[in-house]
């Protein structure tokens, strides 16, 4: 048996985050993907780029300072080989490039920026598979804090793909007739790629949503109905931010950034008439680490 240790760092509109993952190789068994550790910095840089054009001086040192954490937290654990990707954030910011070069000066960790496509053609190449049956047709939606990814599957294959500028961060920070515009084009494109199949079912991908599953107390594997998803929608909505903290114990980063992402995903459940939403635990950290070790990274 051989175990490898990679480091996945996404660095995304809402949060940055750093997963640490064991790979073990056995002969003539299917290699295993193992999270060993999870950490989550709530840098809003989206709250940056998409209101003020680039990134504040003040989270640029933030940034710094994360990566130099980063950097400790992966040496103690004895990782082999890292990548970090940045989203819509930095990749919209006018000093995104100057951002990322500043890190790696002071910390040598290289971020590269990635667009939509290639975002979700990395959580596209993660343990799907293991979810998705041949004979059925979904809707893989990953919401995240500057944009939201939207790929059908149907018996087994990626039939489309494409990226939407329809972040929870940037639906926070548009004005109505901007959001407006933006789901009236998600929902059209929903409609026009989906009517062709009979029965559809969501995949959803994204800190919100594994917080909604996780506060479901469902078994891991059982999807969330549509009734419950919309249910659990209005009662987010009668709370008060605080009272999402005091009383539901979400992170003050999370209060405010669910319901438009329960929002989005209600919507895609709705447009496609899908009834079912599951909610693996992926994302483009797991992505990542599943590129190191296939080498599809240089």
């Amino acid at each position: 048996m051989k175990i490898k240790k990679y480091a996945a760092i996404d660095v995304g509109s809402n949060a940055v985050r750093l997963l640490i993952a064991n790979v073990i190789i056995e002969k003539d068994k299917e290699t295993l993907y193992r999270k060993s550790s999870l950490v989550r910095v709530p840098i809003r840089l989206g709250a940056d780029s998409f209101v003020k054009g680039s990134i504040s001086d003040t989270n640029v040192k933030r940034m710094i300072d994360a990566m130099n954490a980063f950097q400790l937290l992966m040496n103690i654990n004895g990782v082999e080989r890292c990548k970090a990707c940045a989203t819509s954030a930095i990749r919209e910011a006018d000093n995104g490039q100057e951002t990322v070069a500043a890190i790696f000066e002071k910390t040598g960790i290289k971020i590269d920026i990635i667009d939509g496509k290639e975002e979700a053609a990395i959580i596209a190449s993660t343990d799907l598979n293991e979810l998705i049956e041949s004979d059925f047709t979904y809707l893989y939606v990953d919401v995240g804090g500057g944009s939201t990814e939207f790929t059908i599957f149907s018996k087994g294959k990626i039939v489309t793909s494409k990226s939407f500028k329809m972040g929870t961060v940037r639906l926070l920070n548009n004005d109505k007739a901007t959001n407006k515009r933006i789901f009236k084009e998600v929902e059209h494109w929903i409609k026009s790629n989906t009517n062709s199949f009979k029965k559809i079912s969501l995949i959803g991908s994204g800190g919100n949503i594994n917080k909604i599953f996780k506060m479901s107390d469902r078994p891991l594997g059982k999807p969330l109905s549509y009734i419950y998803l919309k249910a659990h929608y209005q009662f987010l909505k009668q709370m008060s931010y605080n009272e999402r903290i005091t009383e539901l114990g979400l992170n003050p980063d999370r209060a405010d950034v669910i319901i438009p992402a329960t929002k989005i995903y209600l919507s895609a459940m709705k447009w496609s008439g899908a009834q079912k939403i599951y909610v693996p635990k992926i994302g483009l950290s797991d992505g990542i680490i599943k590129g190191l070790h296939l080498g599809k990274f240089d």
